[in-house]
């Protein structure tokens, strides 16, 4: 982990947010209809003045809404499944269209965002059945990979260690930002954060609780970590990053650190002075838009 210090963008960025969420309560303690209508609210300010892009248009995948970006610089051959966050409960292919775009930007792939099911009215294994059903109903006619964020980036993962158990075709690659990987609430990261700023250990714990039963934790498509040695060494190539003022940052250093055992070299950048959720803030945060620019260039060059 980094120090706890948050960068001077981030701090100020923190004091916006106080004055502009003051009196707001946790969505995590509300009904979760009225929690996933706070979340969007709140995510309205991250998706204003979008990035330009060629196309951005909702469709249907598979049965669930979604919605298709077209980069300006689209090279026709290469998108991206985006599983979007919010602790398997909340947000949507809206909160998340701005991170679309810089996405799609970033890495000159179009970026195709699932509106999955959410808990807790559809807890594990619904969320995860539906990104498997949107990657098995792509189109033949790109090279796929997929990405996610937070749980997001726990539901991408979690489907490729089980398309390695059905013999699927896996994605070329895959860009996983800040992901959970774990139900370990006593890591380094949980202690040291565990009261944010941002996202708390309590927060997690009521997300987990909504997601799955605790006799499910120990499942490695619920828990990537808990994934054999054997499945980690035959994922696709893989990008990672952590926000360094994170509960969820040790998920990712305990990740890394299977992987490097197990003599990959998948690139992972841990981006010191933010906090859990950054890249949602391209419009105001540097480190944001520098984050999607570290993947894009590892995207890239791969794709190349």
């Amino acid at each position: 982990m980094t120090a706890r210090q948050p960068s001077p963008a981030m701090r100020a960025l923190l004091d916006r947010l106080a004055r502009e969420d003051q009196g707001l309560a946790d969505p995590t303690t509300l009904e979760p209809q009225a929690g996933r209508s706070l979340a969007a609210l709140t995510n309205i300010r991250w998706n204003e003045d979008l990035p330009p892009v060629a196309e951005s248009r909702n469709l249907m995948q598979a049965g669930l809404p979604a919605r298709l970006v077209v980069p300006k610089g689209d090279t026709g051959r290469d998108a991206i499944l985006h599983v979007h966050g919010g602790g398997w409960a909340f947000c949507s292919a809206a909160t998340h269209e701005a991170a679309a775009r810089r996405l799609a930007d970033a890495t000159g792939a179009r970026v195709l965002t699932v509106e999955y099911r959410l808990a807790p009215e559809h807890p594990y294994p619904q969320g995860l059945e539906d990104v498997l059903a949107a990657w098995t109903a792509r189109d033949p006619g790109f090279r796929w990979s997929i990405a996610g964020d937070s749980a997001g980036a726990n539901l991408a993962l979690a489907a490729m260690l089980r398309l390695l158990e059905d013999g699927g075709a896996l994605p070329a690659q895959a860009l996983l930002f800040y992901g959970v990987y774990g139900a370990d609430f006593a890591t380094p990261s949980y202690e040291a954060y565990a009261d944010g700023p941002g996202l708390t250990r309590a927060k997690m714990q009521r997300y987990w609780n909504w997601y799955a039963a605790r006799d499910l934790r120990g499942r490695p498509t619920v828990s990537p970590l808990a994934a054999s040695d054997a499945a980690l060494a035959a994922l696709p190539p893989l990008y990672l990053n952590a926000a360094g003022i994170d509960p969820l940052c040790s998920d990712t250093e305990l990740l890394v650190a299977r992987l490097r055992a197990l003599g990959r070299d998948d690139p992972f950048d841990l981006i010191g002075g933010v906090v859990h959720g950054f890249m949602q803030m391209g419009s105001a945060l540097p480190e944001a838009r520098g984050a999607f620019e570290q993947a894009g260039t590892v995207f890239r060059k791969r794709a190349a």
